[in-house]
């Protein structure tokens, strides 16, 4: 039997009271709730049609070690989640969405999974030993990134590894009642070379930058990146 035991730190919260913060977080949110059901069927063989990915994945989870405590911020219906979980990691999910978050845990039983904002993690500092920010930054604006970095290597103890996916480009793609549901949001894409100097400014180190060409027969139209970093192990 699986254990369920919440070993994750943070504070259960009941998914239809969770605050609304910014508006960019009120609209993520509404947005991701309405299509919930509709993005998990689309991606749901994502993991299985992107072997890049699941290497990067992969290395991540070794550079982490087996058995390290990890959150998958911004976890969606949870399909990295799972693959890091068969990776040996001792990984759990947030989400900003309850929609979301019910196909995660259907999906995904064993893992835990909880609801809230991976802009204010209700985690001590350097709890975790690793955290996976896969395209969940792309709607946060920029002038949140840095707050949103620095509460990324505030929860990392020292040593300890992050990973981050995004679509590369200079000009957001806005969504616009996306299979057929009265909602739309900006997705926000970046450059490498910016990413990694914020994130540097944040006190992370860079291990590695991957950036692979789109998938055109499945629909891509920019290039994905995915950044390596590490917090810095303590002196001494």
């Amino acid at each position: 039997m699986t254990d369920t035991t919440d070993t994750t730190g943070i504070t259960p919260t009941d998914d239809t009271t969770a605050s609304a913060g910014p508006a960019f977080v009120t609209a993520t949110r509404t947005f991701y709730d309405a299509i919930a059901e509709d993005y998990a069927e689309r991606y749901r063989d994502e993991m299985a049609a992107r072997p890049l990915e699941r290497a990067l994945l992969t290395a991540y989870a070794e550079l982490v070690a087996p058995g390290g405590r990890v959150a998958d911020l911004g976890c969606g219906p949870g399909r990295v989640t799972g693959f890091l979980a068969g990776r040996g990691l001792d990984v759990f999910g947030l989400d900003l969405s309850a929609s979301m978050l019910a196909i995660a845990r259907r999906e995904n039983p064993g893992i835990r999974f909880a609801q809230g904002s991976m802009l204010k993690l209700d985690l001590p500092d350097g709890r975790l030993a690793g955290v996976v920010s896969f395209y969940s930054s792309i709607h946060t604006p920029l002038e949140e990134l840095p707050a949103l970095f620095a509460e990324f290597h505030r929860v990392l103890a020292p040593g300890s590894p992050l990973f981050l996916g995004f679509q590369v480009g200079d000009e957001p793609r806005h969504h616009d009642r996306p299979w057929g549901h009265p909602v739309a949001l900006d997705f926000l894409r970046r450059r490498p070379e910016p990413m990694t100097e914020l994130l540097t400014a944040a006190g992370f180190v860079p291990l590695s930058c991957t950036v692979r060409e789109p998938d055109t027969a499945g629909g891509e139209t920019t290039p994905h990146a995915f950044l390596i970093l590490r917090k810095p192990a303590e002196a001494g």
